[in-house]
């Protein structure tokens, strides 16, 4: 018994030890915690998981076998959303096949620029079957194809103060990742889902795939990207102000 409590302690010890390292020495790029003590928790699940695996381990990727039905929640077609110039504006694209859509990619970047949907698949790209976790509680396997998020911020020139990028969808969702999920290979910019074109009610033309994160971090439509050198909360429109973790490691 007195060699499992010091082993228990000693890990414990460990974890709050590489936290506080981590809130020491990047002060700047923890979501802040508004004095909320469960804001304080996700900060030092999210260092400790920083410290302890600073790697970009795979998710399990899956068979074509193990392809299962898929729901579309939340936003399924912005061509009917409440605000009457995002409906207009995407009913637009959407009748010229999104040719005209555009992802522009800013911030702390040393050239920002925008991308066709041409333009982006003519990037190499990738394919993966991963589950996707809802914070709901329901899961589904689907296999997407898209372009590694790595390879447009490194078409930018992504600068070396460059910590956080948010991401921004034309319905008014906006969320963001540290680099490290930004770079890690499975994270990807996905235009197609089972073999096709992705379809209006699962993001079309463009979605963001987080397979290190719950799939709330995985959202629709996405129409701008801005790389940050320092934590934004996105407002009363980002995670933290609703209510919800801004960390959603699995």
């Amino acid at each position: 018994m007195k060699k499992l409590i010091t082993r228990r302690t000693a890990i414990v010890a460990g974890l709050a030890s590489a936290g506080g390292l981590l809130l020491t020495r990047y002060p700047k790029n923890l979501p802040p915690t508004y004095g909320n003590l469960l804001r304080m928790g996700d900060n030092l699940t999210y260092s400790a998981h920083r410290a302890l695996l600073p790697g970009q381990p795979l998710v399990k990727e899956y068979r074509s076998s193990d392809i299962t039905s898929f729901p579309a929640i939340g936003t399924t077609n912005p061509g009917t959303y409440e605000n009457p110039l995002v409906a207009a504006e995407y009913r637009e694209l959407q009748k010229g096949g999104f040719q005209d859509w555009e992802l522009s990619v800013e911030g702390s970047v040393a050239k920002p620029r925008t991308f066709s949907i041409a333009e982006l698949k003519q990037f190499p790209s990738r394919t993966q079957i991963t589950r996707h976790t809802c914070e709901e509680g329901w899961n589904a396997i689907a296999q997407w194809t898209g372009v590694p998020l790595s390879t447009v911020l490194d078409a930018t020139g992504i600068l070396p103060s460059a910590r956080f990028v948010m991401y921004y969808a034309c319905d008014d969702w906006l969320d963001s990742i540290d680099m490290l999920d930004a770079l890690h290979p499975q994270t990807i910019l996905a235009y197609g889902m089972n073999g096709r074109d992705l379809s209006v009610p699962h993001g079309a033309p463009l979605r963001i795939r987080v397979e290190t994160q719950l799939g709330a971090k995985s959202i629709k439509y996405l129409n701008r990207i801005v790389v940050l050198d320092e934590f934004d909360d996105g407002g009363k429109r980002g995670a933290i102000q609703n209510g919800w973790a801004w960390d959603m490691g699995i």
